[in-house]
């Protein structure tokens, strides 16, 4: 196999994005597509000249000149397409959460045999200053991690003209709100530049749903969080502080860091120009110093066009996938803890031993 002949499902935002990722590639053929709405399968072959439209994603699933998918469609969609993925042996690209829970997860793991199953979550460790941090603390030079440090504010805009997308606050199409949203790309972008070396094992969380005042700027019905806080123990004493927010009252804020005991960094992980990643370390004689791990620019194309890509390279290759289906369940879990807290208003254990 020299190209991987994909067939998308779900032609919304992120669908077209993965849609024009694919129609660049060198080692992609994108060949079909499916989506319930007519008129995005008719915009979608006028741009990409696709030879096949289905209006159900199963029947996709049947094509055998279909050998990998990507479904970018909500959460609570994705489940039984997975596993008919499996069953027909194509190679899966999900976006994130990849499932509505751990349990559901570990079910697709079980049934993925020895196809390349993967999640976007990890879009934002293709930056480059992403890959240098990556490399660079594979030496740890930060000594034994005590915390990482995540919080991210956004404050609210005005009450838009277009409603928002009902599934986007909907825990019985998403599974939950700003977690699901976001949370994905904060942990897979902090555990994964850390090597996937941390190992959660209790959460204290709390979250908050929309301020009444803001109602009418989501969709009717939204019952998923915009406020989400979590103190995250790991098995060798780390934690993760967690915040994420949405529709605030305060100005934006976005902070992830990695605190050792030599030494720190200051991330950011949305792309930017001028962007600068500090390393703080400690000096015996001069106590705390600073210097500039990386700097440059980027371009945010890159968070949209690296995971379809990096898809089709572990298929040809043999390898694995930036983020794996098991990689996601650990922050699967971490997600279901969260909520788990949340709803019983105390600390909750993680289920560390998966499930086959």
């Amino acid at each position: 196999m020299t190209k991987v002949r994909v067939g998308l499902i779900g032609f919304g935002a992120m669908g077209a994005r993965h849609a024009a990722a694919a129609a660049k590639s060198k080692l992609i053929d994108l060949v079909a597509i499916a989506d319930p709405a007519k008129e995005r399968l008719q915009s979608v072959v006028a741009e990409h000249g696709l030879l096949r439209t289905y209006e159900d994603g199963m029947e996709l699933l049947q094509d055998e000149g279909v050998d990998a998918v990507v479904l970018a469609l909500p959460t609570g969609l994705r489940g039984p397409l997975v596993m008919e993925a499996f069953a027909h042996g194509k190679h899966v690209l999900v976006e994130k959460p990849v499932a509505m829970n751990g349990p559901e997860l570990e079910r697709m793991i079980a049934a993925k045999g020895d196809v390349v199953g993967a999640c976007c979550s990890s879009r934002h460790r293709f930056l480059p200053h992403a890959e240098a941090v990556t490399q660079f603390l594979r030496d740890q030079p930060l000594g034994p991690i005590r915390s990482i440090l995540i919080r991210n504010f956004s404050p609210a805009k005005p009450r838009p003209e277009k409603e928002k997308p009902a599934w986007r606050l909907s825990r019985e199409l998403n599974g939950g709100g700003i977690l699901v949203n976001w949370g994905g790309y904060d942990f897979d972008y902090v555990l994964g530049v850390l090597g996937w070396s941390l190992d959660p094992v209790t959460v204290l969380a709390q979250s908050w749903g929309i301020p009444p005042i803001l109602s009418s700027h989501v969709a009717e019905g939204s019952d998923g969080e915009t406020h989400v806080a979590a103190f995250i123990r790991c098995a060798g004493g780390e934690v993760i502080q967690y915040e994420r927010a949405e529709y605030l009252s305060l100005s934006t804020h976005a902070i992830w860091e990695i605190i050792g005991t030599r030494g720190s960094l200051r991330l950011q992980m949305i792309p930017s120009v001028g962007k600068k990643i500090c390393y703080d370390y400690l000096d015996e004689e001069k106590g705390a110093c600073s210097t500039v791990l990386w700097e440059g620019d980027e371009e945010g194309a890159v968070v949209h066009t690296r995971p379809v890509q990096d898809f089709a390279e572990a298929i040809l290759e043999g390898r694995s996938p930036a983020t794996t289906f098991e990689q996601s369940l650990i922050i699967q879990k971490i997600t279901d803890a969260i909520y788990a807290s949340a709803a019983q208003s105390q600390a909750v254990t993680l289920d560390r031993s998966p499930k086959t």
